[in-house]
């Protein structure tokens, strides 16, 4: 395991500039996402770590060393793509036992490392089949077996899940938490699906067009973002946010407004200069049918009905919407007006440059 560095890490492509000065450590032995929308700037970051691009500016360190010159080969890296990048006209022995061979690791060595790669992926009993003989989720096994063999200091995964359906991500996800604990190693991991890097990671990289706008531990981006985009972008449904003002002091707190006649005193402090234009307040927190520490009614839009849990989806005055997870069984029609309770401590409070300011944690 090492410990992997990115000090103020810039990357243009031409003069677009897709890497925004990352600072970021990885601890040895630590799971780490990359997340964020498509285009963000996630999977550019791994490849620069694993040195399959150049840095504009800025310095890549593993283990202690400067490898920001360094080839691939030269990293101490094991990269698993998307695709499985599998030879076909090779066994599932042979594929894993390819980049050994290539360094020219002696037979006995090669057949050790290749076979406990497969007994720790439980897929001993494919070793002489071919790719094609194989599900998507035995083939995403065996490209994780080949990095294995290479005993690598750092694993590099680039959305390894995205070609699997969604029982097989699940069982996959499950396989991969396995090894990280097995193995102990240190491993980057990239994807868009934030199920994954909430269940997976022990801290999260969340990432915004080239900028690194939080890293922190999964539970610490849901219950304290650093701002607007982090907490819509953390949370299934998406945050609503609200248009508000304040309007007065609470007791440790500050007291808001956010419609006509709906206050709400909320635990968070502000400093005076602090401009509040809008309120934060996620599905789950909602109570349907009223409750809590203040109120708004909308007209029910629609409801997603999932068995053991409903969304409500209300519109508001001023074309607004929000969004309120229900028990499953809720009774709740279009066209009907439902009151929506707020527990004053769920609330989330943005300021003029959405940064979002500090709060209590709200279970």
């Amino acid at each position: 395991m090492a410990e992997v560095r990115l000090e103020k890490v810039w990357k243009a492509f031409g003069g677009n500039m897709v890497i925004r000065g990352v600072d970021l450590t990885v601890d040895p032995g630590a799971f780490v996402v990359f997340v964020g929308p498509s285009g963000c700037g996630k999977s550019t970051l791994l490849r620069l770590i694993a040195g399959l691009e150049e840095v504009s500016r800025g310095n890549v360190w593993i283990g202690g060393r400067d490898v920001t010159e360094l080839p691939p080969y030269e990293r101490g890296i094991a990269m698993v793509f998307q695709s499985y990048a599998l030879y076909p006209h090779m066994t599932v022995y042979d594929n894993m036992a390819f980049g050994l061979r290539l360094a020219r690791e002696g037979r006995a060595a090669v057949d050790a490392r290749v076979r406990e790669a497969a007994r720790i992926l439980q897929i001993e009993p494919l070793l002489e089949r071919k790719p094609r003989q194989l599900s998507g989720g035995q083939r995403q096994r065996v490209a994780i077996g080949r990095a294995i063999t290479r005993n690598p200091e750092v694993f590099l995964f680039d959305e390894p899940l995205s070609n699997l359906d969604a029982a097989l991500r699940v069982q996959m996800r499950i396989e991969i938490a396995r090894l990280h604990r097995q193995l102990g190693a240190t491993m980057i991991y990239v994807t868009h699906d934030q199920v994954e890097a909430m269940t997976l990671a022990d801290r999260i990289a969340v990432l915004d067009a080239g900028v690194l706008r939080q890293f922190a531990a999964p539970l610490e981006l849901y219950h304290h973002p650093a701002d607007r985009f982090v907490a819509t972008f953390i949370g299934s449904p998406r945050m609503n946010l609200l248009p508000c003002r304040a309007v007065g002091e609470a007791e440790g707190g500050v007291m808001v407004e956010i419609a006509e006649g709906t206050v709400l005193a909320t635990p968070t402090r502000a400093e005076e200069s602090a401009e509040i234009l809008e309120i934060g307040l996620r599905p789950e927190h909602l109570l349907c049918g009223g409750g809590g520490d203040a109120g708004i009614a909308g007209e029910i839009l629609a409801v997603e009905r999932l068995g053991g849990e409903s969304f409500v989806h209300l519109s508001l005055v001023g074309d607004r919407t929000l969004v309120a997870k229900a028990p499953g069984g809720i009774e709740a029609r279009p066209g009907t007006v439902m009151r929506i309770g707020i527990p004053a401590g769920a609330a989330y409070l943005f300021d003029r440059d959405g940064r979002c300011l500090p709060r209590p944690a709200f279970d």
